[in-house]
């Protein structure tokens, strides 16, 4: 099938693109990896009047650490494609969750050209990387003609496919803080084929103090809810606990209790809460051992 007829832009600068999205609105769409919506457009299920390719914009293939005035944050620009992230020697030295969750997104292929921040802004309720970006802490950087603005990752989902971003607005970069001494992280999902979005997934990352004990944990899922989530009961559950068999088991039965997920043909409501609690307990269990600084499986 084709695409609904509509009209292609390519600016040459982020001045240029963001002026064709003012001057456009909720009419355009931000063409980068297209790994989602060239799919939609072929299928009809998103019809675009204006199409704005940002790939010859200057700048925005960046990845880099920043350390200027503070910690250490890496950014990634929105058309960083998602197998330059899961390759990048910056991502894995100071955010290994991102490279983690990145090489479980479709198949290397798919990867070579979609962007981290494409599956950002698309905010598939399932995917991988929204899912990482929370548990990470991350910000996403939006520009408009008005300005820039940061959104924390917990406010920038808002439901299904949706976000925070308005019309005339686009996501420029995303961010994450460097990874903190003594932290381990972990990405496990199930999916029904390999390359398919997870029917679960989680994210977590646990610091550990000098004494041993959690210090901080955050815990993220995917395919429970109408969007990424935290599981802060968990992370509650978890934190100033050892980090034991008992305080683990207590966070996975949190990270499960008090979610609606949907139930499709990939899985029922059941079957995605036991995934909750199992998969959380596995993702914690291997980011404390990281943080531990123990050779893991995972």
């Amino acid at each position: 099938m084709k695409p609904a007829a509509f009209a292609y832009l390519a600016p040459r600068d982020l001045d240029e693109a963001l002026d064709r999205l003012a001057e456009h609105g909720s009419d355009a769409r931000v063409l980068a990896g297209g790994q989602s919506l060239v799919r939609l457009m072929n299928a009809r299920l998103a019809t675009p009047a204006v199409v704005v390719d940002i790939n010859r914009v200057p700048g925005l293939d960046a990845l880099e650490v920043r350390n200027s005035s503070g910690p250490a944050t890496l950014r990634l620009g929105a058309t960083v494609r998602q197998r330059t992230s899961e390759l990048s020697p910056e991502v894995a030295a100071h955010a290994p969750l991102l490279a983690e969750a990145g090489a479980h997104v479709a198949h290397a292929p798919v990867r070579g050209r979609g962007t981290v921040v494409g599956s950002v802004a698309f905010a598939d309720p399932s995917a991988e990387l929204p899912t990482a970006l929370l548990a990470l802490d991350g910000r996403v950087v939006v520009r408009s003609r008005s300005g820039e603005r940061t959104v924390e990752a917990d406010d920038f989902f808002t439901g299904p496919f949706t976000t925070s971003l308005a019309p005339g607005e686009m996501v420029v970069a995303v961010e994450v803080p460097a990874t903190a001494a003594r932290t381990g992280s972990a990405f496990v999902e199930v999916a029904r084929r390999h390359g398919d979005l997870p029917v679960c997934g989680v994210a977590a990352t646990v610091t550990r103090g000098a004494d041993g004990r959690v210090s901080e944990a955050r815990i993220a899922l995917c395919g429970v809810g109408e969007r990424p989530v935290r599981a802060r009961a968990a992370e509650d559950a978890l934190t100033g606990s050892d980090g034991g068999d008992d305080a683990v088991a207590e966070a996975a039965a949190r990270a499960a209790e008090g979610r609606s997920p949907i139930a499709d043909c990939h899985g029922s409501a059941d079957f995605r809460r036991h995934l909750a609690r199992v998969l959380t307990g596995r993702a914690l269990r291997t980011a404390i051992a990281r943080a531990a600084g123990e050779a893991t499986d995972a």
